[in-house]
Order: C-alpha cells, then sequence, then structure tokens
C-alpha cells in the first residue's frame, strides 16, 4: 500500500509520475478488463449512469451477475465499490471497505489480470479521496494506478488531481509528453477522455 498524505511529499509523487512515464510509453486500449467480462461490466456501466437507477436494484443486479458467473470476485466487488462511491449512494466507507476486500480478492487469485485489479483497487480509493477533498492521497492512489496500468483512465485522473492543487503546468508538461511519445491512435483516446471530463477542461486548449 503506497503512502499517502503524511507519508509522500508532492514533490516525490510527481516524481514517480515522471518515471512512469520515462521509458516504453505506451496505453493500454481502454477496453482493459477482462475480455469474457467487457460486455457485462458496460453493462453494469449503463446502470450506474442513469440517473434514475435504484442503487439497490443495481446492487441486486451485480450480485445476480456473479452469481451468474458472469463477473469475478474482483471485478464483483470492483462494480459494487463504483456503485457505493457514485452520486446514487455516496457511501465513502463502504466503498474504501469494499475497495479493500476486493485487494485481498486480487491478491488470492493472482495470475494475468492481478495487476489490472490492484490499480483497480488503486484507483477507486483516489477517487474517494479525490471526492472527500483529500487531494494529496488522491494523488498518491492515482500515481499507483498509473504505475500499475498506464491506461487512458489513469493519467486522466492523474492530470485532473494536478490541476486541483494548482500544478497547472505540471500537468500541461504531461500532456505533452503523452503527446511525443503515444502513437496517434493512442493519444487520440487520452484526448477523448481529457475532452469527456469536465475535471480537465482547462487542458482542452492544449490538445
Amino acid at each position: 500500500m503506497p503512502p499517502t498524505t503524511a507519508g509522500a511529499s508532492r514533490r516525490e509523487v510527481l516524481g514517480r509520475i515522471r518515471a512512469a512515464l520515462r521509458t516504453g510509453v505506451y496505453l493500454v486500449p481502454s477496453e482493459h478488463a477482462p475480455p469474457d467480462q467487457r460486455e457485462t461490466l458496460s453493462q453494469v456501466g449503463r446502470w450506474l449512469a442513469d440517473p434514475a437507477s435504484d442503487p439497490q436494484h443495481i446492487r441486486t443486479r451485480i450480485r445476480q451477475l456473479a452469481a451468474a458467473g458472469r463477473l469475478d470476485r474482483p471485478m464483483t466487488l470492483s462494480a459494487l465499490c463504483v456503485l457505493c462511491a457514485s452520486p446514487l449512494v455516496r457511501d465513502y466507507p463502504e466503498a474504501l471497505r469494499l475497495a479493500a476486500q476486493q485487494e485481498l480478492a486480487a491478491l488470492d487469485e493472482g495470475g494475468e489480470w492481478q495487476d489490472l485489479h490492484l490499480a483497480s483497487v488503486a484507483r477507486h480509493r483516489g477517487v474517494v479521496f479525490f471526492l472527500l477533498g483529500y487531494d494529496s492521497a488522491a494523488l498518491d492512489w492515482f500515481t499507483r494506478a498509473l504505475e500499475l496500468q498506464r491506461s487512458a483512465e489513469n493519467v486522466g485522473n492523474v492530470l485532473a488531481v494536478l490541476l486541483r492543487i494548482g500544478e497547472f503546468d505540471e500537468a500541461i508538461d504531461l500532456l505533452a509528453r503523452m503527446r511525443a511519445a503515444l502513437p496517434a491512435e493512442r493519444f487520440s483516446e487520452l484526448a477523448a477522455h481529457v475532452r469527456a471530463d469536465d475535471d480537465l477542461m482547462r487542458l482542452r486548449d492544449h490538445l
């Protein structure tokens, strides 16, 4: 578990961000869940995006999908965590509890998807701390997710915290590094994420 606010200075975390992207820079495609679960997770995502959805109904459906073998344990816990942290519920202590369970499940299962599952855990914790206003802790966890999985979502989360803590030049520099290092297709994916996320609107003129 990486250090949070008290254990890592902002400069140390910024150094980790640069190190994560220094060599062999790439982004994994956005469809980075285990292939046999992508359609199911997309379905869950549509439920969560609907402001009229009933959270208890979604929770029941997620558990039904797990019981039917359409979601493994780490991804089931991940989906439940997203639900708890969503505007539909806003139960942040429960979201953190589920993230801890997901971490244990990921370590127990191991295998080729372990880093993806652990990146998901770090991202969930970062989201909760970001929503609660603990920006240094959020940056630390988002950086951990980026170290494990260099996806457009994880880069975008790091950029969002950099903007909120006033590291605008650092965010511009990171975006420029990605433009220089990535194939056009992968940078387009990151650019689409920037355009879609209101937390990143200040970067849109720099794409």
